[in-house]
């Protein structure tokens, strides 16, 4: 853990905790003890959490403002131990906010606070007697059975994910060998492919993949790192804010996102603008959900 006082964090958006049953509880888990390069994404819920101030509670693209449904901003989730156990808290964490009425947003941390999350919203929606799917915006393809020694690694939550759901991976463009020759190829639409592609029919291919529920998980590596170099795992050649907006509009129209996490923000003095894009994300993600839900 660092030196700051990770027990209070600011309210996302600045705003108050609402009455009654909020649409959405945002879920800090600044927990950085797997990523295998640049430490530092423990930091990242209270920076995002900071930034999120200056974003402007009106959103364009929907014409709605997310904070009249309710956002809940709650404490942190302070884990120090292993990956595992954390995946348990986590789990327990967010089956309350669902059988509490409210949708789940995770803000990491490296992206091994994800399984838990997934993990619930799966049992949740098995629960109804149907089968999730998990969308996955990132860099890279996450599906190791295991690395450095722990099923539950950063670099391992795809892998966790496929066991509870189908899922779909989007932007990637860093695997290992090992990777390549275990993925589904019909599922994974690489970002050299998106970039590439003169329209954007891919969008719906990959909608197509999955079932009716589905959670999102965004690694903000899959933006390519002149955009975002924040991050403990940049990758060049990634995606650009439009393409991102785009697509998660397009899912929140045409699936029910029933949660969803942004994971891996690595502050930096220097790239105070990574922050804001974080949690303006976090806002158009919200906005693009609640808009289709008519709330």
């Amino acid at each position: 853990m660092n030196d700051q006082d990770e027990s209070v964090l600011p309210a996302f958006l600045g705003v108050d905790p609402p009455e009654g049953v909020p649409a959405a509880v945002i879920v800090p888990v600044p927990y950085d003890a797997t990523s295998t390069w640049r430490k530092g994404a423990d930091r990242g819920p209270a920076a995002l959490l900071e930034a999120s101030a200056e974003v402007e509670l009106f959103d364009l693209q929907t014409l709605i403002e997310p904070h009249r449904a309710g956002i809940l901003t709650g404490p942190p989730i302070l884990h120090d131990g292993d990956p595992a156990t954390l995946a348990d808290i986590v789990e327990q964490v967010v089956t309350e906010v669902i059988e509490g009425g409210s949708m789940p947003i995770l803000l990491g941390g490296e992206h091994s606070v994800s399984i838990g999350a997934i993990r619930a919203a799966a049992a949740a929606v098995r629960s109804g007697g149907a089968r999730m799917g998990v969308v996955q915006i990132d860099a890279h393809g996450d599906t190791r059975e295991s690395y450095h020694g722990s099923p539950f690694n950063h670099a391992c939550v795809m892998a966790r994910a496929r066991e509870v759901a189908g899922i779909v991976q989007v932007g990637i463009r860093a695997i290992d060998r090992s990777e390549y020759d275990t993925m589904d190829h019909d599922r994974v639409f690489p970002a050299h492919e998106i970039l590439e592609a003169t329209d954007d029919a891919w969008m719906d291919r990959a909608i197509d993949l999955v079932p009716e529920d589905v959670y999102l998980t965004i690694d903000l590596d899959a933006f390519d790192s002149g955009s975002m170099p924040a991050t403990g795992t940049p990758e060049p050649g990634g995606l650009d804010w439009r393409t991102v907006n785009a697509f998660v509009g397009r899912l929140a129209a045409r699936r029910n996102v029933i949660g969803f996490d942004v994971v891996e923000l690595l502050p930096h003095p220097a790239h105070w603008a990574c922050d804001f894009l974080a949690a303006k994300l976090v806002h158009r993600v919200l906005a693009e959900i609640l808009a289709a839900r008519g709330t």
